[in-house]
């Protein structure tokens, strides 16, 4: 019998922090760990120090349009991406900070609307994962966001936080051949087109009745 992959046999209790300081805080924090943990083989590790990049929930949505059979992405400047053979300006799903009580859904909303300027959507939830556990806390639900994008298309983003955002629609046949090796170079979009490509059949089917 296979093994379930929902339940570890080590868990949250099985780790003692032994201290914890923030190194950094400012736009993002960043918090100093010395900690310990049980051994699958049994006992404790020695102690260990650990850095966190303390990023917080975050909710993203690929949106599609099964009607018309378009996909839309945005596109925008990401500094993590400065030395990327494709260049720093990414091509993702739309996506937002968690707010204290925040529901993952009121945020995907919101941003649809402030990144794409779409305001009826109807959610189908994917998955929900940790964008890269091993130094980092960020946790994201992702969606897939059905919406009319017939029309849809243009320059979005809030002044203040200074967002420069374009919103546009493609055929997801030419965005699904060339999303390993393009501007989708991002985990959360890569799995949303991923997920898109699965189920789009279905979803068509579905709201084509």
């Amino acid at each position: 019998m296979m093994k379930s992959l929902g339940r570890a046999d080590l868990g949250r209790a099985d780790v003692e922090i032994l201290e914890q300081k923030t190194a950094f805080q400012g736009f993002f924090q960043i918090l100093s760990f010395r900690l310990r943990h049980r051994l699958f083989k049994g006992g404790w590790s020695e102690d260990i120090k650990r850095e966190l990049f303390h990023r917080g929930e975050a909710a993203a949505a690929v949106l599609y349009d099964p009607i018309n059979d378009r996909l839309g992405l945005v596109e925008q400047f990401r500094i993590g991406a400065l030395d990327s053979e494709h260049g720093p300006w990414c091509l993702e799903v739309v996506a937002g900070m968690l707010e204290p009580g925040e529901t993952a859904e009121q945020v995907i909303c919101r941003e649809i609307e402030e990144e794409a300027g779409i305001t009826k959507v109807e959610l189908e939830f994917v998955t929900t994962y940790y964008s890269t556990p091993g130094g980092c806390s960020e946790k994201v639900h992702l969606y897939c966001a059905l919406c009319d994008l017939s029309e849809a298309g243009g320059v979005y983003g809030l002044d203040y936080e200074g967002e420069d955002i374009r919103f546009q629609t493609y055929a997801p046949d030419e965005v699904f051949e060339q999303m390993y090796c393009a501007r989708t170079n991002n985990s959360a979009t890569l799995i949303g087109l991923q997920w898109l490509q699965a189920h789009r059949a279905s979803l068509r089917a579905r709201l084509q009745k």
